[in-house]
């Protein structure tokens, strides 16, 4: 392992390094200007993913690479910016060094947006049973398994085999788990059939559980009803305030209810903040997210920064810390770009103040939900709007050209033409 990543800094300039190319991360290392600064970005993957959509990935609506864009073509016309594929290790703050996966760097200024991970509730034995969406990694995973256990139902003698085999769970009702549904059922009704012709997909039973009393509990009640309404519609079974204990033998193991037969469980229930060590214990509150004060400032420093779904800023609005959104992530950093421009003038910093724009989830083909401040919508031009801002929010037009197209030969045909089933090169063997 190398001692040092190797990069130069100019005399009188100070270094930021950002650890994590996220929704945050991503925005503040383009919002700083190379004049000011040398910055440092760092990730474990050489490329930034658009998360929001990995749901579309699982479910072999989109392609993994529309919804990824890589780093170094991002930043080619960057003033002094540096791009390292390494995954953080540890902080020395009184040293002011970050101990990475490829040597150890120096740092000015410390920001960690590493974002957050699948939270399981303390039930780790189902983190390698289930299947989870923060990454393309595991968005591929689940696209392989589900379609795999969908070819596998053709082998079955009989329909309860080939209902294990076709049926899928998913434990989380927020705004993933709504979007999963409503396109498995679509999947259900419109494509599979056609794809599998000798199968009965009455068989396939399509479960959405839920621990809370509502699905969308971020947003409003209004959106709630309405989701679970049309969710039903498609033939989805909500199962509100029910907890999931396990899975155990090809069964979700539910608390005072019948357990649910399946070979694809899906859990998107909830997340946690990524740590990272050397940071003292009392950094961190709910969520493992770290402690910040109202200028991003990790607590008990003034040079580590923390922005996005892994810090927790408590205020009056927002006592148990703000969500855990893009939007939240985005203006974070936006107002950490405009404080480094204050620190190098010795100005004052700018405390950050969140101006909630709204929420939208969609629910399948013209259904969708949109919260804004002055205004509730449902309906098609509701799934217009999500349709746009999400396109609106990708990066580069390579990938939101595709995306269009892709979109758009969907809603005509009904038939997305991706589930192409990639098995590992071990496995591949006959």
């Amino acid at each position: 392992m190398p001692k040092g990543l190797n990069i130069s800094l100019e005399k009188g300039k100070k270094r930021i390094v950002i650890i994590g190319g996220g929704f945050a991360g991503l925005k503040l290392a383009r919002k700083i200007n190379g004049d000011d600064y040398q910055v440092v970005l760092l990730d474990k993957n050489n490329f930034h993913q658009f998360q929001p959509l990995l749901y579309q990935v699982s479910t072999s609506g989109l392609e993994p690479s529309a919804i990824a864009f890589p780093f170094r073509k991002i930043f080619q016309d960057k003033k002094d910016f540096h791009f390292r594929t390494a995954s953080a290790l540890s902080v020395n703050p009184e040293k002011n060094e970050l101990e990475t996966s490829i040597g150890s760097i120096n740092y000015d200024y410390l920001v960690i947006a590493t974002g957050s991970d699948t939270n399981y509730f303390n039930l780790q034995k189902l983190q390698d049973v289930t299947m989870s969406l923060k990454s393309i990694s595991e968005a591929l995973h689940a696209r392989n398994v589900i379609l795999n256990n969908w070819e596998q139902a053709l082998n079955e003698d009989n329909h309860k085999d080939q209902a294990k085999d076709l049926s899928v769970v998913i434990v989380g009702g927020g705004p993933t788990g709504v979007e999963l549904a409503g396109t498995l059922a679509e999947m259900k009704k419109f494509i599979l059939p056609k794809d599998y012709p000798e199968l009965d997909f009455h068989d396939m039973k399509i479960y959405l559980v839920e621990a809370g009393d509502r699905l969308l509990a971020s947003m409003s009640s209004f959106a709630s009803v309405y989701a679970k309404k049309q969710l039903e519609k498609l033939g989805v079974t909500c199962m509100l305030s029910t907890t999931v204990l396990g899975y155990e033998d090809e069964k979700v193991i539910l608390k005072d209810k019948e357990s649910i037969a399946t070979k694809n469980v899906l859990w998107v229930a909830g997340i946690k903040g990524n740590s990272l060590q050397g940071l003292p214990e009392s950094s961190y509150g709910k969520g493992n997210r770290v402690i910040v004060n109202e200028f991003n400032q990790a607590s008990g420093s003034t040079n580590i920064f923390v922005i996005g779904d892994t810090a927790i800023m408590s205020t009056e609005k927002f006592p148990n810390g703000h969500p855990q959104v893009a939007p939240v992530a985005i203006q974070q950093a936006q107002n950490l770009a405009k404080n480094f421009k204050r620190l190098k003038k010795n100005k004052p910093l700018l405390p950050f103040n969140y101006f909630n724009k709204g929420a939208l989830a969609t629910v399948g083909r013209n259904k969708a939900v949109v919260d804004l401040p002055f205004l509730k919508l449902t309906g098609f031009f509701a799934w217009i709007i999500w349709l746009f801002v999400h396109l609106m929010s990708i990066v580069g037009g390579k990938n939101k050209l595709f995306i269009f197209l892709g979109w758009s030969m969907n809603y005509f045909t009904r038939d997305p033409s991706l589930r192409v089933l990639i098995k590992p090169k071990e496995t591949d063997r006959r």
